[in-house]
Parts: C-alpha cells; structure tokens; sequence
C-alpha cells in the first residue's frame, strides 16, 4: 500500500471508528482501560498500515486490529477483565422483546471469547469470508464454528 497521510489515516479511521467501539467493549468493561485500548489500537493501526495491501476492506483489517489489541491486552498478567458489557453490538430489541433479546446476549456472554467474536462478527453483518479473515481462521472452519455456536445459543436461549 502507498504512504498514507496522516489527515488521510485519519478520515479513515473516522469513518470507521464504531469498529474499534465495538470491539473494545466486546471485551473491556472499564473506561480507563477503554480510553487507553482506544489510543493503543490507533497506534497500532498507524504502525501496521504500510503492511495494509487492501486485499479486504479497511473496516475488515481495522477490526483485525483491533481484535488483536484487545486481546493482547487482555493476556496482560494480573489484569482481571469482566465480560459483561455487549452493547457493542448495536441490536436494539423491540420493545416486547428485551427480556429475549437480554436472554440472547447473556447466552452470548457465556460462550468461550472466539465463539462470541465470530457470533459477534456474524450479527454485525460481517459474511464468512471476512469473519474468517479477521479470526484467522478457514472460510469453511468459520461456517462450521458458526452452525455450532447457532446450536448452543438456540439450546440456551431455550432453556431460559
């Protein structure tokens, strides 16, 4: 990829910003850690950006990014992260149905943290192939971690 100005890396970032909100408090539940992860991943994404070939959409690799931060961050020793927040995800429920859609993402908070990356992904819109380029996984290993994760919310949401 070409040299990228800062004012450009910026717009970038800008328009995509949301990505990295996400991502962090899929994971972080702290504001100070938030702030500092925020300004990590920026730092992170200016250094990486030169090895940025454009093969997939900005939005998919600031996600990887981001994702990678995260939890790099979150192996640090001695720091003790709670899951509870996933308002990242942006679904608002329909009035009569919170209660569901509360259910839904407590199932969500309880699956293991790749399992609620890729499901995560999934609700955001992201297909297989880009979920699969963030995880790093396989397209076809993506699919089938997808069922899977599909079956076990549906047998814990229904037993709720």
């Amino acid at each position: 990829m070409e040299q990228i100005s800062e004012k450009e890396f910026s717009n970038l970032v800008s328009s995509n910003r949301g990505i990295i909100y996400k991502v962090i408090r899929l994971y972080i539940n702290n504001a100070e850690d938030e702030r500092d992860l925020f300004q990590e991943i920026l730092f992170q994404a200016w250094k990486s950006y030169p090895r940025f070939d454009g093969r997939s959409k900005f939005s998919t690799w600031l996600y990887r990014v981001g994702l990678n931060t995260v939890l790099t961050f979150k192996r640090r020793p001695a720091l003790i992260i709670p899951h509870e927040d996933l308002a990242a995800l942006n679904v608002e429920p329909a009035r009569d149905n919170k209660d569901e859609a509360e259910a839904l993402y407590q199932a969500i908070r309880e699956l293991p943290e790749v399992d609620r990356m890729i499901v995560t992904l999934h609700l955001d819109g992201y297909d297989n192939e880009e979920i699969a380029e963030i995880t790093g996984l396989t397209k076809n290993n993506t699919a089938v971690k997808l069922h899977r994760i599909k079956d076990v919310l549906i047998k814990k949401f229904n037993a709720q």
